[in-house]
């Protein structure tokens, strides 16, 4: 049986760095040590001198755009981009076309990411204000989670029906995941808006539309439904200081049944940019001014904020370069997520640990994955092999998203992702793809 050893290895992980091998067999890491002996038979051996070791990223939200939507992106594009940029796990969401409102059409796209993704996936299923029924049928150790738009965003897919709500609160095993903008606000700043400016609206508009106050009164109710119920709350891409006010740092993660989720465009970006990248960064809930760029950084460092993830969510060049209120909000990230991440390391404003926790560990925990997330013995090899010291700029002859084009464009990292083990796999090696698809169905504990 083939095994792989890594030798020489900057290793991070659990909190600590330090020098080491890694051995691989049969998918899982077998052993973690100071010094690994290369075992006898066949075993690739991997020279990681001056390289960082990393666990793989788990991302929980992508918009990969299979099935319907596939002129912007698809399954085999995104993921490929995804473990490019060392994100070796994703969880899609169910705003694809058809919407994924059954469990016939979440089968399927488990079905074609079997077929097609280097990454390792889980799905979650689309609530609609007509298929409680078809939600309350989830298994939680198979799909990881429930998806809920409390506001309306790319997809139309707006849940308003306060007995549905409370339904699926009261009743479900899954996680709940909340996309939060309270809609009568964002309709009624829209309104003021156009009254005010007319056609002069631009995407530097778009934090007054979709507003602080917006966010802050659907994750107050998100969160005041959740604890009625005892529900596992997890409330996506918080772009708000004031909503970090609804969030517990004195509770361990494991014991935690109210999580949230900071995007890399909320911890990187901020309404200065509009200037230059107008609609580029046009994102639902929008991007935000620099205290609530800051504070955001701030909350995910003291554990009020849990996980990082992108919020990946492609269009085509000609769809964002749309006047503002025909333009979709979204745009694409996975490929530079881990590098945006790793060069704030090096601008100190936050440790190297910190960012492992928020990408692998604490992903892993929040939504109790079976074994991936951690460099230990027994769990998966899904590994990330970073050179710190190898610049990367960022330009359209690089990128690998379907799209063909990127907010980073022009911005030079200070890292670069050199290889990327998916289940033991290499996929990503110096700069391509070398052996897809190795991705497989992730899989939860399914306690509640």
């Amino acid at each position: 049986m083939k095994s792989t050893l890594i030798k020489s290895a900057t290793i991070v992980n659990e909190g600590q760095v330090f020098v080491g091998d890694v051995l691989i067999r049969d998918g899982r890491i077998e052993q973690v040590g100071v010094s690994v002996t290369e075992p006898k038979g066949k075993c690739e051996v991997i020279d990681a001198t001056g390289l960082h070791l990393l666990p793989g990223c788990i991302d929980d939200q992508v918009h990969f755009r299979e099935p319907g939507l596939t002129h912007k992106a698809d399954l085999y594009t995104e993921s490929r981009a995804a473990v490019a940029g060392g994100i070796t796990s994703f969880m899609e969401m169910p705003n694809t076309v058809p919407n994924t409102l059954t469990q016939e059409l979440l089968q399927q796209k488990y079905d074609l990411a079997a077929q097609k993704s280097p990454a390792n996936y889980s799905f979650f299923m689309g609530v609609s204000n007509d298929n409680a029924e078809e939600v309350l049928r989830t298994d939680p150790e198979k799909v990881c989670g429930i998806k809920i738009f409390m506001g309306s965003s790319t997809g139309n897919m707006l849940v308003d029906d306060d007995h549905v709500l409370s339904r699926i609160f009261a009743n479900t095993g899954c996680l709940i995941a909340t996309h939060c903008e309270d809609e009568a606000t964002v309709k009624r700043n829209l309104q003021l808006a156009i009254e005010s400016r007319g056609n002069f609206l631009n995407a530097s508009d778009h934090p007054f539309i979709r507003s602080e106050e917006a966010c802050y009164l659907s994750s107050s109710r998100a969160v005041a439904l959740a604890k009625k119920h005892n529900t596992r709350l997890h409330i996506l891409h918080i772009s708000t200081a004031k909503e970090l006010s609804l969030f517990d740092n004195t509770i361990p993660l494991d014991q935690k049944r109210i999580t949230s989720e900071a995007c890399i465009h909320h911890l990187w970006f901020s309404d200065a940019d509009y200037a230059t990248l107008g609609n580029l960064i046009k994102w639902n809930p929008a991007v935000k001014t620099v205290e609530d760029r800051d504070a955001i950084l701030k909350a995910v460092i003291d554990n009020r904020i849990d996980v990082i993830a992108t919020d990946h969510a492609p269009h085509t060049l000609g769809e964002k370069m749309k006047p503002y209120t025909e333009a979709p909000s979204g745009g694409p990230l996975v490929q530079h997520a881990l590098l945006a991440m790793l060069e704030l390391c090096k601008q100190g404003k936050i440790e190297l640990i910190d960012v492992v926790r928020k990408m692998s560990h604490d992903v892993a925990r929040c939504f109790r994955l079976l074994d991936r997330g951690y460099i230990r013995e027994g769990y998966f090899a899904d590994l990330v092999l970073v050179d710190m010291n190898k610049p990367m700029k960022v330009d359209r002859t690089n990128l690998l998203y379907k799209c063909g084009w990127s907010p980073f464009e022009g911005v030079k990292f200070g890292s670069t992702v050199v290889r990327t083990l998916v289940n033991g796999h290499i996929v990503w090696n110096d700069g391509r793809l070398v052996d897809a698809p190795s991705g497989s169905r992730l899989q939860f504990d399914s306690v509640r």
